[in-house]
């Protein structure tokens, strides 16, 4: 038997998903999560039926008419699939937003089972629900739950096997022969089913308004979604979350996890003895341990980063942030759905440059796509985080610069696509419902955190793993496949690939090979640039175990690396603004559709990442110096080439602007 979970957004449909299912898949306090299906079978203990029951968790709709994306993966989902049991998630708390789209699916003819979510919210609330009334009026079963809490779970998934292979009955039939094209008959008929839904609320709620804390709430939103002094608050918060992940509490975190981490290199040396050939010592220890664990020893201030990211989406703040963040996308030629897929790439740009889709205008889709890739994601934390503590003593600063920058890069590159295309304020409505502040679940944070960290650990022992062994071998052999000789690293085929990459760097302060092979081996997965400087500086003992300091000290570390303070900036913010991993890249070739708009995105974000670098490390070292660094006229010459193309577009004609636009499309 298969079964729909379908719903409104942050109903708890895919809370539920997971607490029926054992699945981990991310929620959150706030509409816009889910952008895709996803699949996972019922637990056993739910399941007294007998029936092999899988669920499909599709993404939240408020109407089943295809006028979103996520709206028109639900409705093919649901007309097409043809799904033995619908599971419609209401959130009891708001029964009249909620059932609009019950009646719509009841028209289907599909079994629908109604899960009348967050009860307990009800109840608290002082909310009295007639549940079988409703059951009743909405011609189904209507069962009881409560997701968070995993209340009413096996009678709810008892009633949709009873009604498994049943005819549904639609207590609201304004639908039937319905030419959805026609605008003003789907307006009429939406009229007459909310005033069914009105009818039909009156007469099995009974609500008790509380006044006083619905002003409590409204007054934290004066303060909090404020058009002015919601940015300020949005750093404040910023700044503490990365002050308590980088500084605080995630290096102390982090004194016992490395303490295991060195006592496994430890062992795994005492295994191999003196006998082992130096060559496989080397490759073991230094390429594949010690890369792995330099990247591995930053999880625990990722984690709790995670973790605090993880509270502030279940408290329900993140949603203001979207809010106050929407007057100033608008203005920049983006819609206000954008900032869902930028706050979603702060934990990973796939799933954030994945729920673009959710953006029904196409080139501010595209838009978006391009852009939500400049927002530090977490396989950019370790990079922060060692830059951080080597060159800035652990600087609360650094982490919510570098967030705040890829804010700032963002509004300017969208700026400069919306001249290109001509095109004046964005004029499509962004509505998000605001969802209640509650306490933040520390299980659901944790959950989440552990989620999150299981996926970088995979990627560390795989793709990371592989990425370090080879780049170990590469800088052991030259071409002719022997050995290097000590001094004369740079005939290597590691040295031999980076160096011409590593000459274009020279501007950006950054020139030497191994520093460029780092950046290389970044677009690979971003986490690779701390495995890489380990392997190809011999510092693979990232971490002491005793003060949390890099090696010995930083400073030891900053001469290994040969950088400045600004130089070390300036590489920080390239390897961050530049194009992210591979699996990242093939998401937004997936979401934008568009040759053209692909490799256009790849050039601005090169270019930018370029740009950035380039004038950090020159006025930087202007500043500090009292002159230019290094390759400061071929650099600028770079610069000024890049900006020309840009102002180029920008200003060119109107008409050929817009051929070019209708064709990219």
């Amino acid at each position: 038997m298969r079964i729909a979970l379908a719903g409104n957004p942050n109903s708890g449909k895919t809370t539920l998903f997971n607490a029926i299912t054992g699945r981990i898949e991310h929620v959150g306090n706030w509409p816009g999560v889910t952008v895709a299906k996803k699949e996972g079978d019922v637990k056993k203990e739910l399941n007294r039926s007998g029936m092999d029951i899988r669920a499909v968790d599709l993404p939240g709709a408020y109407s089943i008419s295809p006028f979103t994306s996520e709206e028109s993966i639900t409705s093919n989902f649901v007309r097409n699939e043809h799904p033995d049991v619908i599971i419609n998630t209401v959130d009891a708390t708001s029964l009249r937003r909620s059932l609009f789209f019950t009646t719509q699916l009841l028209e289907l003819g599909i079994p629908v089972v109604v899960a009348l979510n967050k009860i307990d919210l009800v109840k608290k609330k002082g909310i009295v629900i007639k549940t079988e009334k409703l059951a009743e009026k909405l011609k189904c079963r209507v069962v009881e739950t409560s997701s968070a809490h995993k209340k009413g779970l096996s009678e709810l998934i008892a009633a949709a096997a009873e009604v498994c292979g049943k005819g549904q009955e639609a207590p609201f039939r304004g639908a039937v022969d319905l030419d959805s094209t026609d605008e003003a008959a789907v307006e009429a008929v939406d009229r007459e089913r909310f005033a069914f839904v009105d009818r039909l609320v009156s007469e099995v709620e009974i609500r008790k308004t509380d006044s006083a804390a619905q002003t409590m709430q409204d007054a934290a939103d004066r303060i909090i979604a404020h058009k002015y002094l919601g940015i300020p608050i949005f750093a404040v918060v910023m700044f503490l979350v990365f002050q308590i992940s980088q500084v605080w509490l995630g290096p102390w975190l982090a004194d016992y996890f490395v303490g295991i981490i060195d006592s496994f290199q430890g062992r795994v040396e005492g295994l191999l003895g003196d006998g082992v050939s130096p060559l496989l010592s080397a490759l073991l220890l230094d390429g594949i341990i010690g890369g792995v664990s330099a990247v591995v020893g930053f999880l625990p201030l990722i984690m709790v980063m995670f973790f605090l990211l993880a509270l502030l989406e279940d408290c329900g703040y993140m949603a203001r942030v979207a809010v106050v963040m929407d007057r100033y996308l608008k203005k920049v030629g983006l819609s206000g759905r954008s900032i869902i897929p930028m706050i979603l790439g702060t934990g990973c740009a796939i799933p954030g440059v994945m729920a673009t889709r959710t953006i029904r205008d196409l080139r501010q889709r595209r838009t978006t796509a391009m852009l939500t890739p400049f927002m530090p994601c977490g396989a950019k934390l370790p990079v922060i985080a060692l830059f951080a503590g080597v060159f800035f003593e652990d600087a609360g600063w650094v982490g919510p610069l570098m967030y705040f920058a890829g804010i700032a890069i963002i509004i300017i590159g969208a700026l400069i696509v919306k001249n290109i295309a001509k095109e004046g304020p964005a004029k499509t409505f962004f509505i998000m419902e605001l969802p209640e502040y509650r306490f933040p679940g520390i299980k659901r944070a944790a959950i989440s955190m552990l989620s999150r960290a299981k996926h970088f650990i995979i990627k560390a022992g795989t793709i990371i793993l592989v990425c370090n062994a080879v780049v170990h071998i590469m800088q052991t052999f030259t071409w002719s496949l022997q050995v290097v000789e000590e001094g004369m690293e740079n005939t290597s085929i590691l040295a031999s690939i980076a160096s011409p990459f590593a000459f274009l760097l020279i501007p950006l302060g950054f020139g030497a090979w191994q520093l460029a092979a780092a950046a290389l081996t970044g677009f690979i997965a971003k986490e690779n640039v701390v495995g890489t400087l380990a392997v190809v500086y011999s510092i693979s003992n990232f971490i002491d175990t005793e003060e949390f300091v890099l090696v010995s000290g930083a400073g030891d570390v900053a001469s290994a690396l040969g950088l400045t303070s600004v130089s070390a900036l300036a590489y920080l913010m390239f390897n961050l603004f530049t194009p992210p991993c591979f699996a990242a890249i093939g998401a937004m070739n997936a979401e934008m559709g568009s040759r053209k708009w692909f490799w256009a995105a790849i050039g601005f974000q090169f270019g930018m990442g370029y740009t950035v670098a380039y004038l950090v490390n020159q006025i930087g070292t202007l500043i500090t110096t009292g002159s230019f660094g290094d390759g400061v006229i071929p650099g600028l010459l770079a610069v000024a080439c890049y900006v020309g193309i840009l102002v180029y577009l920008m200003y060119r004609k109107e008409q050929g602007a817009a051929a070019g636009v209708k064709e990219a499309a």
